[in-house]
C-alpha cells in the first residue's frame, strides 16, 4: 500500500461526519496526518493534579481532579415557580486550591449520579466568576475510573495527554479520535535525511508520533519532542534555502553610484551626520547593489532609527546608475506621508526636469489607488518614460497598468503586510529581477528572521539618531484609580500649552460598520457576556472635546476616511493647527510630527506588544521628550496589566519582541476556543529553540547546495510539498 494515502485519508470517514466537522471547522484539522500532528500540550499524571489555583479566567480549560462534595439545592424561578428549579453545586480539589463547578435544571440528573464524592475526572469548560468565587458552569467531563477497561485503554500509562481543545471538542474526546488513527502513524514518510536522523540520534517518525500521543515515561516525550522539533525547523529551513538558492541564479544588473552624481548632491546637503548604525548598513546595501545578483535585504531598525534615510540614499544610488527606485508603503497615509518627507529630505533634488530643479535632479512620483485620473495618467507616463526616478506608492504600483523604464530596486515598507507574492509582482516589473530591500521597524529576534524571513540576509539599525528623545511610558489604572485618568487629560493639556501636540488612539472607528450590535455578527454564545466593547475613535473624541479637553482643537483620523480628507487632516496635525488627534492605529507606521510630545492609548491592552511599541514611536521625534500613557481597565494581576508594564518598563523593541513573541506563541494556551488558524509551528518554540533553528539552517543549506531540486530525497520533497501548500500563506507569505 503506498504510504501517502494513509495519512491523507479524510478524518469524516475514520471518525464520521460530526466529529470531523468539529476538527475542521474549530481546529483546522482535515486529515489522519493533521489530526497526529495535533500534538498534546502537557501531560497530567494520574497521580497528581493540576494547580486549581493557577486557572487562568475567561478561558477553556482543562483539568483533572476530584470531587470533595456535591450538594443539591431547590429554588423557585421564573421557569419553576413552585421552588422546582434545581442546581447542583459541585466542589473539586487539587490540594492547590477548590473550584465549584454548577449545573442547572434537567443537567443536574446525569452529574448528581455519577459525580460523588471522592471520584476522580477530567472537567473541561470556560473559568468564570460567580460570587467572587471562581466556577466552571455546565462543565464537560470524563470520570477516570481507572478499572473500566475503555478507560485504561485510552489512557495507557501513567501520563494523560491535553489536547488543544475548544469548547465544542474537548480534550479527551480529541484523545479517543487519536487512538483511533494511531496506527496509521506506522505508514508515515520520514522527511529527515537517515544520516541527519542518524548523527543526531534522532527517533523515526512513526515512533516519535507513537510516543508523544502515547508516552510510557517522560522520556519518551522528550525522544518525541526532540524529534517532531528538528521536522518542522528542517522542513522550513529547507524551502527558505532553496529559494535563497533559486534567487542567488537569477541575473541583475550591478547598479553603481557615481562619484559626482545625485548621491553625492544628497549627501552634501545633509545638515547632520549619519548614525554609524547608517553608515555600517549603507555599505552592506551599495556592496549588494554593486553584484550581477539581485540583492535580498532585510532592514529592520528601533522606532525612528532612521530606516527611511538609508532606503531613501539606497533608492539615490539605483537611480545616479541609470534606474528607477520604487518605493511600496502598506497604506495610503504611509505612502503620502513618505512622499512628503522624500521630497523635503531632497529639496531641489527632487525636482529635476522642472524649472528651478537641480540639474542632476530626478522626479519623485506617487501613485496610489485613489488618485485623480489626469494624476494617475501622468504619474504612469513619468514612470514608462523615466521621467520619474523615484516613486512612492500602494498596492497600486503592482497592477498590470504600471510599466517601469528600468526598474532597479524595490523597497518594501513593514514588511508583514505584504506577502511574497506581492513583493514578486513588483519584481517582475523589472527587465531582470530588481534588487530588493525590505523595510521593518517591528523588532524581530534572531531566530524569527531566520524561521520567518530566511530567504534575506539581515541588517539591523538599533541606534537612535542624535537629538531623539526619551519616551516615559507609564499605565493609568482607568477602573482601579479614577483620577489617575484624569491627570492623563491634565497632562495632554500641559503638553499643548507648551506649544507640542498630542495623540489620542483607541482600538475601534465607531461608526455604524463596526459596530457589533449593528453589524448582525453574532458572537458566540460563551462571548455573549464578554466585556464591553472597544472604545471608539468618534466617541472619544466627542467626549474629550466636550469635556476634559475643551477648548482644544481636536480632529480624527481613522482608516474610512477619504484619502483627501485623510491627507487633509495629517497635513493640519503636521502644521500645528491640530491640538489633539483621535486616532486609530492608522498613525502606527511612519508616521513623523516632530512636535508630537504625548500619546494616550485608551484599552491598551487590547493591543499587542510590538503594536504598542509601535504606536509610542510616534512621539519624541523632536527635541521634547516623549510621552505615553497605557489606559486599561484590566485588574492588576491580570496578564494583561503585566503585558503593559512591560511596555512601560522598557524602549528596547528587541527585548519587547521577545516577550510579543512568548506570549502569542501561547495565544492557544490548553484548551482556548481556537480560530481555525494554526501556525505550521506545532511543536517548535521560536523563542526557546534557537539552537535547532540555527543548526536546521546550516544542514538545510548544505543539503540544497548540493542536490538543489532534492532528487535523491523524495520524503522530504514530498514534506514539502505539503508545507508549501498548506503554510504558504503562513511562511513564504510572510504575512
Amino acid at each position: 500500500m503506498d504510504a501517502v494515502p494513509a495519512l491523507d485519508e479524510p478524518l469524516k470517514k475514520v471518525l464520521g461526519p460530526a466529529t470531523a466537522k468539529v476538527m475542521a471547522e474549530h481546529l483546522g484539522l482535515h486529515t489522519v496526518g493533521d489530526l497526529l500532528h495535533h500534538y498534546p500540550r502537557r501531560y497530567e499524571e494520574r497521580g497528581q493534579l493540576t494547580h486549581l489555583a493557577d486557572l487562568p479566567m475567561d478561558e477553556h480549560v482543562t483539568v483533572v481532579a476530584q470531587v470533595a462534595d456535591a450538594r443539591l439545592h431547590t429554588f423557585a424561578s421564573a421557569k419553576a415557580p413552585r421552588g422546582k428549579g434545581q442546581r447542583l453545586e459541585v466542589t473539586i480539589t487539587d490540594g492547590s486550591g477548590r473550584l465549584q463547578l454548577v449545573f442547572f435544571g434537567a443537567g443536574v440528573h446525569k452529574p448528581h449520579k455519577e459525580l460523588l464524592p471522592g471520584t476522580r475526572a477530567m472537567f473541561a469548560g470556560r473559568v468564570s466568576v460567580f460570587n467572587r468565587r471562581m466556577q466552571l458552569a455546565h462543565p464537560a467531563y470524563e470520570l477516570l475510573r481507572g478499572d473500566a477497561e475503555e478507560t485504561v485503554e485510552t489512557w495507557a500509562g501513567a501520563l494523560i495527554p491535553i489536547y488543544p481543545a475548544t469548547a465544542k471538542l474537548e480534550s479527551w474526546k480529541i484523545g479517543k479520535a487519536l487512538q483511533t488513527v494511531l496506527p496509521s502513524a506506522q505508514e508515515a514518510v520520514d522527511p529527515l535525511p537517515d544520516s541527519l536522523r542518524a548523527g543526531r540520534g534522532l527517533v523515526d517518525l512513526p515512533e516519535a508520533l507513537l510516543k508523544i500521543h502515547r508516552p510510557h515515561t517522560k522520556a519518551d516525550i522528550e525522544d518525541a519532542r526532540a524529534r517532531l522539533k528538528w521536522d518542522e525547523a528542517f522542513v522550513l529551513q529547507v524551502a527558505l534555502a532553496r529559494r535563497r538558492h533559486a534567487d542567488a541564479q537569477l541575473p541583475a544588473v550591478a547598479r553603481r553610484p557615481g562619484p559626482d552624481g545625485l548621491l553625492a548632491a544628497f549627501d552634501d546637503r545633509l545638515p547632520f551626520t549619519l548614525t554609524e548604525g547608517q553608515q555600517k548598513v549603507s555599505a552592506e546595501i551599495f556592496t549588494d547593489l554593486a553584484t550581477e545578483h539581485p540583492m535580498h535585504r532585510l532592514l529592520q531598525g528601533e522606532v525612528g532609527s532612521g530606516k527611511t534615510m538609508v532606503a531613501l540614499r539606497a533608492m539615490l544610488a539605483v537611480v545616479d546608475a541609470g534606474g528607477q527606485a520604487a518605493m511600496l508603503a502598506p497604506t495610503e497615509v504611509l505612502a503620502q506621508q513618505h512622499h512628503r518627507s522624500v521630497t523635503e529630505m531632497m529639496g531641489e533634488l527632487a525636482e529635476g526636469g522642472m524649472l528651478g530643479g537641480a540639474e542632476t535632479g530626478t522626479k519623485v512620483t506617487l501613485l496610489t489607488g485613489s488618485m485623480a485620473t489626469a494624476a494617475r495618467r501622468q504619474a504612469l507616463l513619468d514612470l514608462a518614460t523615466a521621467e520619474a526616478g523615484i516613486v512612492i506608492g500602494t498596492h497600486a504600483l503592482i497592477e498590470d497598468k504600471v510599466k517601469f523604464h528600468d526598474l532597479g530596486l524595490v523597497v518594501v515598507d513593514e514588511q508583514h503586510r505584504f506577502g511574497v507574492e506581492q513583493r514578486d509582482a513588483l519584481r517582475g516589473k523589472g527587465k531582470q529581477p530588481p534588487h530588493l530591500l525590505v523595510m521593518t521597524a517591528t523588532p524581530i529576534p534572531r531566530t524569527v528572521a531566520m524561521t520567518v524571513f530566511g530567504d534575506l540576509e539581515t541588517s539591523v539599525l538599533d541606534q537612535l539618531p542624535a537629538g531623539r528623545s526619551p519616551i516615559a511610558s507609564h499605565v493609568v489604572p482607568a477602573a482601579d484609580k479614577p483620577h489617575f485618568l484624569a491627570r492623563a487629560w491634565e497632562r495632554v493639556r500641559e503638553e499643548v500649552a507648551n506649544g507640542h501636540q498630542a495623540y489620542v488612539v483607541c482600538p475601534r472607528i465607531g461608526d455604524e460598520e463596526d459596530d457589533p450590535k449593528k453589524s448582525g455578527r453574532k458572537k458566540p454564545p460563551e462571548d455573549e457576556a464578554e466585556k464591553r466593547p472597544p472604545l471608539a475613535v468618534l466617541d472619544i473624541a466627542e467626549q474629550l472635546a466636550r469635556g476634559p479637553l475643551k477648548g482644544l482643537r481636536v480632529e480624527v483620523l481613522h482608516g474610512r476616511m477619504q484619502p483627501d480628507d485623510k491627507d487633509a487632516v495629517m497635513r493640519r496635525f503636521t502644521a500645528g493647527d491640530v491640538d489633539v488627534l483621535v486616532a486609530t492605529t492608522v498613525i502606527e507606521v511612519g508616521v513623523n510630527v516632530p512636535n508630537a510630545t504625548a500619546m494616550v492609548i485608551m484599552d491598551a491592552d487590547r493591543f499587542g506588544v510590538s503594536q504598542l511599541h509601535q504606536l509610542r514611536g510616534r512621539v519624541g521625534r523632536g527635541s521634547a521628550p516623549g510621552l505615553c500613557l497605557l489606559v486599561t481597565e484590566m485588574p492588576e494581576a491580570s496578564a494583561a496589566r503585566q503585558r503593559l508594564g512591560a511596555v512601560a518598563g522598557t524602549l528596547d523593541g528587541f527585548e519587547l519582541s521577545r516577550i510579543d513573541l512568548e506570549q502569542r506563541r501561547e495565544g492557544d494556551v490548553l484548551g482556548q476556543a481556537q480560530s481555525g488558524t494554526r501556525s505550521s509551528l506545532r511543536m517548535l518554540a521560536v523563542i526557546d529553540d534557537e539552537e535547532i533553528i540555527a543548526e536546521a539552517r546550516e544542514e538545510a543549506a548544505r543539503i540544497v547546495a548540493a542536490d538543489p531540486d532534492l532528487t535523491g530525497l523524495p520524503a522530504l520533497r514530498t514534506a514539502l510539498d505539503a508545507l508549501l501548500d498548506e503554510e504558504r500563506e503562513q511562511y513564504l507569505e510572510k504575512g
